[in-house]
């Protein structure tokens, strides 16, 4: 079907927003992965093949490189230089600022950029109170086997952390994973003279066994250890002074003032910090809650499928008060240029086994041969009504006119009939409470992957969903494809409504608006050609989901209707909200997320969760199958589906909301019909699982279906291969 009316083209430039938005996730995935070093790593420090140079091993703690060599010093007797490394730690940081008070002492403090980072109050207050700040480089890695790259930016980060967190600069440095000089040895060496050419002094401290009162570094962890040590330290009275590294050297401050540039530069990166963690914290809690809810899904199909299957025959013939429904039927067949497959369709109805029809073919200005074929079916029950283009709810409604019956099918024009559908679809308008019934829709072009992965997704998904949504009570759709209605119920609402694209989704919302129940009759099976190619699934599923969240907004009422209709809205809307719209948007970051976790952290762990998850599809794909009587061997496609047909579908629902959140109208877009949805081109179903076959019959109900070549064949006419 096409629209008159006048569109808007989607914009593209929201895909470019999309793309950022995932490579700034990525960015942040990295990031967090290099700081953890979990990319990039590197925390374990080699054994020392090489000792430091024999000039430098005099046991004195501070080294500064020149032309000439490197020099040492060492702090004046009675002066103990206090130094404390990591954090700043929020619990031990103000525990040894309060401590360092008391004694009206100073210290130095080598400082982890990315902790300062993290706790810009505890940097200032470190420097309100007197004290000196150093680098222990921005994440702890190791100098001596980090690789170029990271040894500059485990450098440059810090001074940027320090920038934004307290404005300042530092030239004092402290290599991780060492403590004297002599430890600085093997890769060690040449990583500290690295540094010492980028303008930094390199601090060790003494020995444990040097004594305080002879003048030393000390050095002390920021934990509970370091704080007993420190505190035992300055009650001890043969020390003339605590002081800085600075003020041991009777020099000025390391620490420098920064340009305000360079500040502002410090805070961007402060903040891309933060929203980085806790984009990370929201992405595990993300990942674990959508893991939770997945399975949760197919669990509940399980259950539900099951439920529905004991209350199978609630609203058929032989339950209370029920009779056999063998009224006569009006079939409403929109078609727009289906020259392809429009006589296959009628050919079908008119199989049918129920006897009462009136069929009218719809022919909404096709600029093909469909109006003619279908006229050339020399059958009474066949009536063609021709009309200027106007849409498929502008055809149905013309269709609805000239009803004559008070039940009406409505049939898309690829779809084919088995024999008892018709007489079993209309069978649940025994009972006066509902106004619809949605059949079984099956794929008949399936022989191709991308049609074997829409063949699971209809029985996996669409099929396990209505009976979900049938034991709920909150049906939201009766599909285009096969579906019984009451005619007073149509004409109640007011027909077949054009205000969305999803026009059987719309119409089905306002029947249970309406006082109206909607059914599921999984027996009623019509077979249909799905697309073919990506770009006409693509270009299918878009308007589907587009519809879907017009059909959602114009009936957003519901969910505080009371009722049967407050029911469906409350249930329907939150679980398509949910499950359909806001767990398709989150996906990607998801998939990239667990994608990290795979390359990056444990891909065990991440293998043993997603063929966990995989096997709770498996399970309820399988269960799904037998209840469609279908054979299992299809299951073989399910892996690869998620690696691709999974990442189209939500690709579909991000750019439908996006288009839907610029208040773009989005135009119809009509699917190349070929003609292949036909059962019988399918391999023949044996056995229990035989398509179709009611209660595990033998035999192939196929069978009765009259091949079109053999009931007409002037329809080789047509452009059907």
């Amino acid at each position: 079907m096409t629209r008159r009316t006048a569109v808007r083209r989607p914009p593209r430039g929201h895909w470019f927003v999309l793309l950022l938005v995932l490579l700034v996730v990525a960015v942040a995935l990295l990031f967090e992965g290099w700081t953890t070093h979990q990319v990039d790593a590197a925390r374990t420090k080699p054994p020392c093949t090489r000792p430091i140079p024999r000039e430098a091993d005099d046991g004195k703690p501070l080294l500064r490189f020149g032309p000439k060599g490197v020099t040492t010093a060492a702090m004046p007797p009675g002066t103990v230089a206090l130094t404390f490394d990591g954090g700043p730690d929020p619990e031990w940081t103000p525990r040894l600022l309060d401590l360092l008070r008391r004694h009206h002492a100073h210290a130095t403090f080598f400082v982890y950029g990315k902790d300062a980072a993290r706790h810009p109050e505890l940097m200032r207050r470190m420097l309100r109170e007197g004290h000196e700040i150093g680098s222990y480089t921005y994440s702890g890695g190791d100098l001596g086997v980090a690789s170029p790259l990271r040894a500059r930016l485990e450098l440059s980060l810090t001074q940027s952390a320090l920038a934004g967190a307290s404005g300042i600069s530092t030239t004092l440095l402290r290599l991780p994973h060492t403590t004297a000089a002599d430890t600085l040895c093997g890769p060690q060496w040449p990583a500290a003279q690295r540094a010492a050419d980028q303008g930094y002094l390199v601090v060790a401290s003494d020995h444990k066994d040097r004594k305080p009162w002879r003048g030393v570094v000390t050095q002390h962890s920021q934990t509970d250890l370091g704080y007993r040590e420190a505190e035992e330290l300055l009650q001890d009275r043969r020390v003339k002074s605590f002081t800085t590294v600075s003020g041991g050297l009777g020099r000025p401050s390391f620490v420098e003032k920064v340009p305000v540039a360079q500040e502002i530069k410090g805070e961007g990166l402060i903040w891309s910090q933060r929203l980085g963690h806790a984009f990370l914290t929201l992405m595990v809690w993300t990942l674990t809650l959508t893991g939770v809810l997945g399975v949760l899904r197919m669990l509940l199909f399980m259950v539900f499928a099951r439920l529905h299957v004991r209350r199978l025959h609630r609203y058929q013939p032989g339950a209370p008060r029920l009779r056999e429904v063998r009224d006569p039927v009006t079939v409403l067949v929109p078609a727009y240029n289906e020259e392809a497959g429009i006589a296959s369709t009628v050919y079908s109805l008119l199989a049918s086994t129920h006897p009462h029809l009136q069929i009218i073919v719809i022919d909404d200005g096709s600029t093909d041969a469909t109006a003619d074929i279908a006229e050339d079916i020399d059958d009474p029950r066949v009536a063609v009504i021709r009309q200027p283009n106007g849409g498929k709810p502008s055809a149905l409604n013309t269709g609805l006119a000239h009803a004559r019956h008070d039940i009406v099918v409505m049939v898309d024009a690829d779809t084919i009939f088995e024999p008892e559908a018709l007489a079993r679809l209309i069978q649940p308008l025994a009972h006066p409470a509902v106004g619809a019934v949605s059949g079984n829709t099956k794929v008949g072009n399936r022989r191709r992957l991308l049609g074997k992965w829409q063949h699971l997704e209809y029985v996996l998904g669409f099929n396990l969903d209505r009976r979900m949504f049938e034991v709920l009570e909150c049906m939201p759709t009766v599909p285009g494809a096969i579906g019984a209605f009451r005619r007073d119920a149509l004409m109640g609402v007011g027909g077949v409504s054009d205000e969305t694209l999803a026009e059987d989704t719309d119409l089905t919302m306002a029947l249970w608006r309406a006082g109206w129940r909607v059914v599921y009759e999984e027996s009623a099976v019509a077979w249909t050609e799905v697309p073919s190619t990506v770009r006409q699934l693509w270009r299918q599923r878009y308007r589907w989901c587009y519809g879907t969240l017009q059909s959602m907004w114009k009936h957003r009422q519901a969910v505080v209707g009371v009722g049967p209709a407050g029911r469906f809205g409350r249930r329907v809307l939150l679980y398509v909200t949910l499950f359909q719209i806001v767990l398709p948007l989150c996906a990607p970051v998801v998939d990239m997320f667990a994608l990290f976790g795979a390359l990056f952290r444990d891909p065990v762990e991440a293998a043993l969760v997603w063929f966990g998850f995989l096997a709770v599809q498996l399970v309820t794909a399988a269960y799904a199958l037998r209840l469609d009587r279908e054979r299992l061997r299809v299951l073989w496609v399910l892996p690869l589906q998620q690696f691709v047909y999974r990442q189209l579908m939500y690709l579909v629902v991000i750019h439908s909301v996006i288009t839907a959140l610029l208040g773009t109208r989005l135009k119809w877009h009509s699917m190349k019909r070929t003609g292949t949805a036909d059962p019988y081109l399918l391999e023949a179903p044996t056995g229990e699982m035989s398509v179709g076959a009611p209660g595990g019959a033998s035999g192939d109900p196929l069978d009765e279906l009259p091949r079109p070549r053999e009931l007409d064949p002037a329809r080789d006419q047509g452009s059907r291969p």
